[in-house]
């Protein structure tokens, strides 16, 4: 990318008059020598010229006449000119090219006259250092900096004047920090202060720096002022962190600068990090004195960090160190740091502690650069792998790699590299980290962590940089493949991308080094799993792998390409299924495409792609049906790095294929994919052209004009082909790609240059222009947008708007959507009249609109000025309009909802006004009148809406407020409504009756609908006005905001001239009181969201605005509305309900105004006074005095959830999470409501978004010690809220007891989990929770008991797992006795199974032997016996040993678990499960439960696992007794068990049953699908039998009696047909009866009663296919069509017959137009199963995208009926389908229906299809019906009276069509879209079918 250079900004020498006389008179000599009056000329000419680039040149002409110059030559004359030339240099601004100009000139004075150009420098700099003005500081510093820069002459004036210059800048810091503290809220002034004083620091430093010497012998009076200047800075909260930062490395500087560099210095910062003063006795006195304050005990912790920064930074490391002190300092700064980042709160700070680290490492690094021998002994011990600073230091790192913010994390990995590299040089004969156990124990260690956990990756890459890869891969041999699986996550991708690209260049690397064929080798670990994942993932799981892992590898090796295209097209053709891979030809294309756009490809083999594939494969792929492989395909064809290389005439045809079918993509991601791809195209085409016009006039070459000439035609046909698709009902997806592109072509290829060598707008007709004009009435806004912008682009003549007539109609039909009641259609109105703005001679067709307009006419004005006088028209006309309709609203709110919604002329005028560039408007008086204007009418507007979104109840207008001016406006609106009948008023249209009429009778009213003044009836709904109300208090926050943030402001501050404007400082106090007023009383949600908006624009106009009292606005709203929350009670008008409603909002608009860079002062007062509201106090203990309590946790969760306060919100986390906590143990419901609410949001902004469907997943959750790091507060307060909620735990004494806050409590601590990396050595460990987590195991709740086992497990080691598990099990009593505690035994074993769940998944290994585990459960099996009473405990000892016997890899030794297994076994024997014991009843307590998990063991043993049981003697005993079972959970799960058992042994035993199954459980499973009355278990059971049915036929029974497939088939289809709830039933029952319908077809012998059931399946399966069906079932059926598309749909016999088997295409056709994607993609796989002799070799057995396969099966089954013989009776048909079925009255009906849905309802609009396109699908049945017909002979017979029929239905069709559309309104597709789009598919409808019948009739058939 290339970047403009900014360019300096210049600007000549500017002087007072006076001074610049005087300056000129000096420069007039006579006397000296000629070279000195030529330099005097020179320069006096350079003073009387106004040009800084003339300027420049002379100062360079007179540094060359300065050279010229010797020592003779001194004089008056020449300190004149010398004089100048400094005033020049003291006087221009930073970084002026003038300034540079005259320090080179300067610099140009000979030797011996550089004394008299350092005098007369000296002397400037000195008038500008004794100057008072306190606005010219900034520049005196920054001139000061200037003169030290690598300007010799300038070094030696601040060395003259040295003194003075630190006087200076003393006095200018004092200055600063006195200004500072009276800043308050003005955050621009603070922000420009605290810049001045970082520069003023920094230029204190480079004084101190470059004058060593002399400063060592300077007085101490400057020095001790510049050092408490610094100190105050450091110690000043208020300060940003740069500057505090930068005042930390002074303070070290000086130090230095006074003392030298010996080792009393390292004793001195030793001491000021410590904060001791009695190290300080090596300083001078007054530096004592000085640093006193920096050793004070109440200091900010911030200052051992930056004074450790600027040790660091401004002390030598380099070397042997100079003593003993700097040794200690070095080993001092680690352990200040790390004792800081405990205390930590502020993200930031927390990044200047990983930044000061990582330069720390640097330092020690720099320390052992040199001879070991050099680097003390007791250092290198220090700093090795195994130390204890070593330990500290990565504890600091894997409690911050997964901070939010990146640069702490980029801090740490570098962190993490430098120790690494510590470690090897303090031993440097370890060159094998094979050999070094610190390495590979870190290896270990690092690669046993979870894989979410992203620190990891970068410090595996530190592992891999510097011990290569192979080190890695020994250790962990799977580790390419493991990382290539985590490349489907978006989170780790990155990083894991990153591992690998370390990993695979560097084993390269290795390999490469050692042996010659080691290519094989690399290809066999790292580019044939790549393969692999590409043939056999889902393409939406490979995105990451494409976008991060391919391109780096074919960086790596581009010679890897031949092997990949080798490798995949030797591969076999997968067939894809509706979830299965891409295949080899997707991989292929895939590699292809990231070879060509890597530019692996030589140049001249760049265009080979066609000789690797056939083009018939390019062509597959490019309708391919994953949308993946077709973006990979057309990324092949567009994209080329020669972006002048020529397209053929091939890729255009590609092009042509590719496109018709892609254009209706519901995907966002692809639609922006084609456009990108297609641009890349199209600028070729572009580049290329020009390339060949120019070679066509140099070459004159007939293969370029060959070339122009194919250009020219395929931009023709694709603007023509994007301009035909946008016909009315084309889908939004084709309406927006086919637009994108077309603005695409106007960008590249103008539409209006006739001229052109495209002549592109040849190609557009004004049906095209109409067309896109109808897509501004579309009901997306991108659609809008797209459609607007593109008809600016095209000729006018085509478009017509320049024509009065038509630019009058769209005027009317603009102001008539923008008082439509559908809210999208004021934004309609608001495009329309964005088109209308540009039109010269709209001010005309206004007038004609609206003579009442004061408007004037001029007709030659420029573009600029047309547009402002026509926006101003057309807002006076809107103005105009929305007043006299105000007037109407304020007599009748209702009659406004009804007719004339204010909101949508309001929001036309926000559109025209966001088209104006308001900086450079010149009707200034009328635009300042109108905004005064715009203004007043907003506040009316309001008044008119608000007692309604205020109302208590604003959705149900109850009238609930006391308030008496609220309360009058709501009973004037109730007493219009008269709500008697108040469910018929929310349900229904309430008719209106006319103000003045009388009362009349309510029969009466609803024969007559009342009229408006107008004379028009109007209905109203509760609906209706709501919207009306809280949509026009938008449309005027948004307005108001518009006016605020883009008007100029009009102000003035003292001693400043007026900056003049359009909108006043009192309009914009008046609008954000007015925000004020609406945000706090606003009770509608909507309302005040949106208000939130405007007042948002405002507060940024604020902050940023020259105004001085406007900046202060914020911070005392903010006052005003914190003492106003404080002091607030039921009484209050601010809302305590809902949420606080819009306070949260309107604070969070004040905070968020804040500059992030500051040191958000206010954001840190609001949250303290929010956090002491929010905790619970010792007088709040009613409704009263808990409503302030209330608002301040309501606030403080909406202040959590914003985004924009970013890190600056956390160090508040923790106040606020223990503010939640407590206020569960409040007694009022609405304190313990909100506190929920913050408790929630916490949570998130804690440990994330939840991102994966398992709750309890380790990707929301992180490890204790970086929990606790991070918010060290929690620590002590959930450990003493956990010490009070296990004390009332206890259930011995029979009474439960819950505290209020253990829930949160626990499910805080269960979101934490453990980490191998934890250490003992944390203060902040987490033994302490351990005994009150296990106390808390034994509530009497349920629920509690469940939740402390699940806290447990973070708070023990893996390691420490077994013995836990141990100790807990004893505790377990070894026998039945009388004072058992059941709570207590489930409790404990809830927390065995959680420990041993989470070492299975974690450890991945056995427990240790000799653990005890196994012998202490055998030791306690009467607990899983009869012996025990609860059922509950006896459920929970059963899962315990399941999940130690019931799995493959068992964490028992084979003996044990054998053991173990044996007695389980003998325990299920005896069991409730085998034995009918009917003392169980079903009602006891745990009873299910306890069932379920016999279940889980018995399935284990008899289906999962049965050889590990050794009981396969009991297995069908088992199996049977679940499947008998009277609960029907353990039905369902037994059947769930084997249905999952035989989809795993799907591909291992095809068509062959498992040999687990013997016949009686067949038998069993057969007599359930008949027997079962359970819906879900008779799902299940269905679903187990299509799978056992697909490998071969089923003998069916009920009871005794046995069932043969016609009685099987009928009762399948009664289900069927009777099923109302099951989703699930419907789609087994009907796949199963499909299975035995297809069984039934293929037999040889057939029932004849059978056909019957036939076409009663075929009219089910089309039944299900509906619109209305559920996706379930519609993917279903197209599963279904696509399996039996062969045995019936394509069957030459017609075994259903040929109505039935075309109704089945009819369903396959509905489906692929349905409008869920899933369902498409399923019916398109027919091409798939279809015969391969029927299709062509193109598309045979590949899965194509939906409309390419409708288009294919449209061919195919006209194809069928010549097949079938049965033409004529096909061609019947499909003119049918062509007519439509609905007939003349329906259509009225729906008509009428239509309309009064249009009327009544605002949202209601029933079962939509975005996807579908009636007239594309009407026109491509119209182009397969006229090929029908030139394969129709003489010997087809056609019934002629149907086809005379359908002629005359056409005809009557097509005539009432006609009939009706011209009965519509002038431009209909506005004001009546809906009825304009029926209408015209209609009509087209009957043209095509007319059409078709008179190509009948040519070709001699006749009718």
């Amino acid at each position: 990318m290339v970047v403009k250079k900014k360019t300096t900004k210049m600007e000549a020498v500017a002087l007072d008059e006076e001074k610049l006389c005087q300056l000129i008179a000096s420069l007039s000599v006579d006397r000296g020598a000629d070279e000195v009056k030529h330099l005097a000329q020179t320069l006096q000419t350079c003073f009387q010229l106004t040009d800084a680039v003339q300027q420049i040149q002379l100062i360079k002409k007179a540094g060359s006449q300065l050279e010229a110059l010797s020592e003779e030559d001194g004089g008056e004359a020449l300190d004149a000119c010398l004089n100048a030339l400094s005033l020049i240099y003291t006087s221009v601004q930073a970084k002026n090219p003038l300034r540079r100009a005259a320090a080179s000139a300067l610099s140009s004075v000979p030797q011996c006259l550089q004394g008299r150009a350092v005098d007369s420098l000296s002397s400037c700099l000195s008038d500008c250092l004794s100057s008072t003005c306190s606005e010219q500081h900034p520049h005196t510093i920054d001139t000061i900096g200037a003169c030290l820069d690598g300007f010799h002459l300038g070094e030696r004036c601040i060395n003259k004047l040295l003194l003075h210059v630190l006087k200076f800048i003393c006095e200018v810091l004092h200055k600063y920090l006195q200004q500072n503290s009276g800043l308050a809220g003005r955050h621009i002034a603070q922000a420009q202060l605290m810049q001045s004083c970082l520069a003023a620091v920094k230029t204190s430093m480079l004084v101190l720096q470059r004058s060593q010497a002399a400063v060592g012998a300077a007085p101490p009076e400057p020095l001790g002022g510049l050092l408490s200047c610094y100190i105050h800075i450091l110690t000043d909260e208020e300060f940003i962190q740069a500057v505090q930062s930068t005042a930390g490395m002074a303070v070290v500087l000086l130090i230095r600068s006074v003392m030298g560099a010996g080792d009393e210095v390292a004793s001195v910062v030793s001491s000021l990090l410590r904060g001791s003063a009695p190290g300080l006795d090596s300083a001078p006195r007054w530096l004592q004195l000085s640093c006193e304050a920096l050793c004070k005990r109440g200091r900010p912790p911030g200052v051992a960090l930056y004074l450790s920064h600027g040790a660091l930074a401004m002390l030598g490391w380099k070397g042997s160190l100079p003593g003993p002190q700097w040794e200690e300092l070095l080993l001092l700064v680690p352990e200040t740091l790390l004792d800081l980042d405990v205390s930590v709160k502020e993200s930031s700070t927390a990044m200047v502690v990983a930044r000061v680290l990582t330069l720390w490492s640097g330092a020690a690094l720099d320390c052992l650069q040199e001879e070991t021998g050099l680097c003390p002994p007791s250092l290198q011990v220090a700093l090795c792998g195994d130390s204890k600073l070593q330990r500290h230091l990565l504890d600091h790192i894997y409690s911050h790699w997964e901070h939010p913010l990146d640069g702490v994390r980029h801090q740490t990995r570098s962190l993490f590299h430098n120790l690494l590299l510590l470690h090897r040089r303090t031993k440097p004969a370890d060159s094998d980290p094979a050999s070094d156990p610190y390495v590979v124990e870190l290896t270990r260690s690092l690669l046993g962590l979870e894989w979410h956990m992203r620190g990891k990756y970068g410090s595996l890459g530190c592992l891999v940089e510097l011990y290569g890869a192979e080190h890695l891969l020994a250790v962990h041999p799977r580790l390419p493949s493991l990382l290539l699986d985590l490349m489907g996550d978006q989170t780790v991708a990155p990083y894991a991308s990153d591992l690998l690209e370390r990993l695979f260049v560097s084993h390269k690397a290795q390999l490469s080094a050692r042996e010659s064929d080691w290519m094989e080798l690399w290809h066999r670990i790292w580019v044939n799993p790549l393969l692999d994942v590409l043939c056999h993932t889902r393409p939406d799981q490979t995105t990451y792998i494409l976008d991060y892992f391919l391109p780096k590898l074919l960086r790596c090796s581009p010679s890897s390409l031949a092997h990949m295209v080798h490798a995949l097209q030797g591969a076999p053709p997968s067939r894809t299924g509706p979830s299965s891979s891409r295949g080899a030809l997707g991989a292929l294309m895939t590699c292809l495409r990231a070879a060509r756009a890597q530019g692996v490809a030589a140049a001249s083999e760049e265009s080979l792609w066609g000789g690797l594939i056939p083009l018939s494969l390019l062509q597959q792929a490019l309708i391919h049906k994953h949308d993946q492989v077709r973006m990979d395909a057309l990324g092949l064809v567009c994209e080329s790095h020669r972006s002048t290389k020529v397209l053929t005439s091939q890729e255009m045809d590609l092009i042509r294929h590719f496109l018709p079918p892609n254009l209706n993509s519901q995907s966002p991601g692809v639609r922006q994919q084609t456009a990108s791809l297609m641009k890349k195209l199209l600028c070729r085409v572009k580049d290329s052209s020009q390339l060949l016009q120019k070679r066509l006039v140099q070459e004159r070459r007939a293969e370029d004009q060959c070339s122009l000439d194919q250009y020219r035609a395929f931009l023709r046909w694709l603007c023509g082909n994007l301009l035909e698709v946008l016909l009315p009902g084309a889908s939004f997806s084709k309406c927006l790609l086919s637009l994108s592109l077309l603005n695409l072509l106007t960008q590249l290829f103008s539409f209006t240059a006739e001229s052109g060598p495209f002549a592109l707008g040849e190609v557009v007709t004004p049906a095209h222009a109409q067309n896109v004009l109808n897509c501004v009435a579309s009901n997306f806004l991108e659609v809008k947008q797209l459609a607007t912008s593109l008809l600016s682009q095209l000729p006018p003549s085509a478009v017509g708007l320049q024509v009065p007539e038509t630019m009058l109609s769209v005027l009317r039909a603009a102001l008539d959507l923008s008082t439509s009641t559908k809210p999208y259609d004021s934004v309609t109105a608001a495009h329309l009249l964005h088109l209308l703005l540009q039109q010269p001679d709209l001010i005309p067709v206004l007038l004609q609109c609206d003579p009442g307009l004061d408007l004037q006419i001029r007709p030659e004005a420029s573009r600029s000025l047309i547009l402002e006088l026509n926006a101003l028209a057309v807002v006076q006309l809107l103005l105009r309009r929305l007043q006299a309709e105000l007037s109407g609203a304020e007599a009748s709110l209702l009659q406004a909802a009804a007719s004339f919604p204010l909101y949508g002329r309001a929001h036309c005028i926000t559109a025209v006004l966001q088209r104006l560039s308001t900086e450079c408007l010149s009707q200034t008086e009328q635009w300042t009148a109108l905004v005064s204007e715009l203004i007043a009418v907003c506040y009316r507007m309001s008044d008119v809406v608000s007692p309604v979104v205020q109302s208590s109840s604003p959705e149900g207008l109850i009238p609930m407020d006391t308030d008496s001016e609220m309360s009058g406006g709501l009973q004037r609106i109730l007493q219009e409504i008269r709500p008697r009948d108040s469910n018929d008023f929310f349900n229904s249209a309430r008719e209106l009756e006319k103000p003045e009429g009388d009362d009349r009778s309510q029969a009466q009213t609803q024969r007559t609908p009342p009229l408006n003044p107008d004379g028009e009836s109007y209905r109203v709904t509760a609906q209706m006005v709501l919207v009306c109300c809280w949509r026009s208090m938008k449309e005027v926050a948004m307005l108001l905001g518009q006016l605020c943030q883009t008007l100029p402001l009009h102000y003035s501050n003292e001693n400043e001239p007026t900056h003049p404007g359009l909108i006043t400082e009192e309009q914009v106090e008046g609008v954000g009181l007015y925000f004020r007023q609406q945000l706090l009383q606003s009770r509608h949600r909507g309302a005040f969201e949106l208000a939130y908006v405007g007042f948002v624009r405002l507060t940024d106009t604020l902050c940023r605005s020259g105004s001085r009292n406007l900046q202060q606005l914020p911070s005392h709203w903010l006052s005003e509305v914190l003492e106003e929350v404080k002091s607030s009670d039921p009484t209050s008008k601010l809302c305590a309900t809902r949420r606080s409603a819009g306070i949260p909002f309107y604070i969070q608009a004040l905070l968020s105004s804040e500059p992030k860079a500051s040191s958000c002062s206010l954001l840190k007062a609001t949250m303290r006074q929010l956090i002491t509201l929010a905790s619970p106090a010792a007088d709040r203990n009613n409704d009263a005095s808990t409503v302030p309590q209330v608002h301040a946790l309501n606030i403080l969760r909406a202040l959590y959830r914003d985004t924009r306060l970013g890190e600056n919100i956390i160090p508040f986390v923790s106040d606020g999470m223990q503010a939640a906590v407590l206020g569960f143990t409040s007694p009022v419901w609405a304190v313990r409501n909100s506190s929920t609410l913050l408790f929630s949001t916490l949570i998130t902004r804690i440990f994330g978004v939840k991102r994966g469907k398992d709750e309890h997943s380790k990707k929301n959750r992180m490890t204790g010690r970086e929990f606790f790091t991070r918010f060290p507060a929690l620590y002590p307060f959930l450990l003493s809220q956990l010490e009070d909620a296990a004390a009332t735990v206890e259930s011995d004494s029979g009474h439960v007891t819950l505290h209020p806050s253990l829930f949160l409590l626990l499910l805080v601590l269960s979101r934490l989990y453990p980490s191998p990396m934890d250490g003992s050595s944390s203060p902040l460990g987490l033994a302490p929770f351990r005994p009150l987590i296990i106390r808390c195991s034994r509530s009497a709740v349920y629920r509690t008991r469940e939740m402390a086992a699940r806290a447990l497990v973070p708070f023990v080691l893996v390691t420490q797992i077994p013995s836990t598990v141990r100790t807990l099990l004893q505790e377990l009593p070894p026998e039945p006795g009388p004072n058992i505690q059941q709570n207590h035994i489930h409790g404990a074993l809830l927390q065995v199974l959680f420990l041993l769940r989470s070492f299975q998944a974690d450890s991945h290994r056995p427990l240790p032997a000799g653990s005890g585990i196994g012998e202490a459960l055998r030791q306690r099996m009467w607990l899983a016996s009869r012996l025990n009473s609860c059922l509950v405990t006896r459920g929970a000892f059963l899962d315990v040993l399941m999940c130690l016997c019931g799995t493959k890899a068992s964490l028992l030794e084979d003996s044990e678990v054998s053991a173990l297994r044996q007695t389980t076994l003998s325990i299920l024997t005896v069991s409730e499960l085998l034995t009918s014991d009917s003392s169980l009843a079903p009602l006891v307590p745990g009873n299910t439960q306890y069932l379920l998990s016999l279940a889980q063991v018995s399935l284990s043993a008899s289906v999962d696992c049965p050889d590990l049981w050794r009981g396969v003697e009991q297995r069908q005993q088992l199996l049977d007794s679940l499947l008998r079972s009277p609960l029907y959970e353990v039905r369902e799960l037994a059947l769930e068990g084997i249905l999952r058992k035989l989809h795993e042994e799907e591909g291992d035993e095809a068509k062959r049953r498992p040999l687990w199954l013997n016949e009686t459980i067949v038998s069993d499973l057969t007599n359930m699908a008949v027997q079962e009355r359970h819906q879900q278990c008779l799902a299940k059971v269905l679903q187990v039998l299509c799978v056992l049915g697909s490998s071969g036929e089923l003998l069916w029974k009920d009871g005794e009696k046995t069932l043969s497939q016609k009685e099987v088939l009928i009762h399948l289809l009664t289900l069927s047909e009777n099923v109302t709830h099951s989703v699930e039933l419907l789609c087994a029952a009907v796949t199963l009866a499909s299975q035995l319908v297809v069984a039934l077809v293929s037999s040889d012998h057939q029932d004849p009663g059978v056909v019957a059931c036939f076409a009663q399946w075929g009219a089910l399966v089309c039944s299900c296919s509906a619109e209305e069906q559920p996706v379930e079932v519609k993917l279903m059926v197209a599963k279904v069509l696509v399996t039996c598309s062969s045995t019936l749909m394509t069957n030459p016999q017609l075994p259903l017959g040929f109505g039935a088997t075309v109704s089945l295409w009819s369903s396959l056709f509905t489906l692929l137009q349905n409008e869920d994607q899933e369902v498409r993609d399923a019916a398109s796989d027919f091409t798939c199963y279809v015969p391969a002799h029927l299709l062509s070799s193109d598309v045979a057995g590949v899965s194509v995208c939906p409309p390419a396969a409708l288009d294919l099966g449209v061919g195919l089954l006209c194809g069928m009926f010549d097949l079938w013989g049965q033409l004529g009776a096909g061609l019947l048909a499909l003119t049918q389908w062509l007519m439509g079925e609905e007939d003349g009255s329906d259509e009225d009906e729906a008509e009428e229906a239509s309309c009064l849905d249009e009327e009544d309802f605002l949202f209601e609009k029933g079962e939509l299809n975005l996807w579908a396109e009636p007239l594309q699908w009407v026109q491509l049945l119209h182009r397969h019906l006229r090929s029908l017909l030139t394969r129709l002979g003489q010997n087809q017979a056609v019934d002629l009276d149907q086809l005379g029929q359908i002629q005359t239905q056409a005809r009557a069709k097509l005539l009432a069509s006609q009939q009706a559309l011209d009965r519509l309104p002038e431009l209909p597709q506005f004001c009546c879209a809906v009825e304009h789009a029926r209408l015209t598919l209609r009509r087209r409808r009957a043209e095509l079918v007319l059409d078709l019948l008179h190509g009948f009739q040519a070709t001699g058939s006749g009718l």
